[in-house]
């Protein structure tokens, strides 16, 4: 009598079900696959990578998601989602205040970004945020266009409004500009200790905002 593979499961319909024997869970392997594609990227990481780092098959991956396209999208999508959620809470908040500036805007569109840096996790996904900006594939643009155009634009038509000197082309560049500097920041690779010989570190959070928002602010009032 054959023995029945413990890796799959048919439902009563013919399909796969959920592989037996298996406790992990889908948040864990987002989790797993959320540093593998931090540390690798998407073409580098294979779904093999991932099942040795979360310790499950590729049946139960394939279960939760399908293919590793769809994985990645829901690892980029978990907490990319929770960005945009947080951004635009920010920004109303902002904006319902009796009176604000163009610094209480940009301060607000940074400092959800760089909430993230408080767990591990968060900083696995700031690290994919980065590389995902450099990434060509469809998906990648995709999952840019989900998670931050509502935001800019939002955030955008907010500088508009007090920024009447400056085009919104302008204001535009510049905010992109503003990202590109905080992207570069939070990928790790700005090396401001070696380039400076060891006498200065890049500034805990609450400072490289402040240091963002001024810049940026000053580039937006010229």
């Amino acid at each position: 009598m054959a023995t029945k593979d413990p890796s799959k499961a048919v439902t009563k319909s013919g399909n796969l079900g959920r592989p037996e024997g298996i406790t992990r869970n889908r948040e864990e392997i987002l989790d797993a696959a959320e540093a593998c594609f931090a540390e690798a990227g998407y073409a580098g990481t294979s779904l093999r990578t991932i099942t040795m780092a979360t310790g499950v098959t590729q049946a139960m991956i394939t279960y939760y998601f399908g293919s590793k396209r769809e994985l990645f999208r829901q690892v980029y999508l978990r907490r990319g989602q929770e960005l945009k959620r947080e951004r635009m809470e920010s920004l109303s908040d902002v904006l319902s205040r009796p009176t604000f500036s163009v610094r209480d805007v940009l301060r607000a569109y940074l400092i959800p970004t760089f909430r993230l840096l408080s767990t591990q996790q968060g900083k696995y996904f700031l690290r994919l945020q980065a590389r995902i900006h450099t990434e060509p594939d469809e998906l990648a643009y995709e999952l840019r266009r989900e998670v931050y155009d509502l935001p800019v634009r939002s955030y955008v038509s907010a500088l508009v409004g007090l920024l009447p000197r400056l085009s919104e082309k302008i204001i535009y560049l510049r905010f992109t500009q503003m990202i590109g500097i905080y992207l570069y920041i939070l990928s790790g690779a700005h090396r401001l200790d070696q380039i400076s010989e060891g006498k200065y570190d890049i500034p805990d959070p609450a400072e490289m905002i402040e240091e963002i928002v001024e810049f940026a602010a000053k580039a937006m009032s010229e």
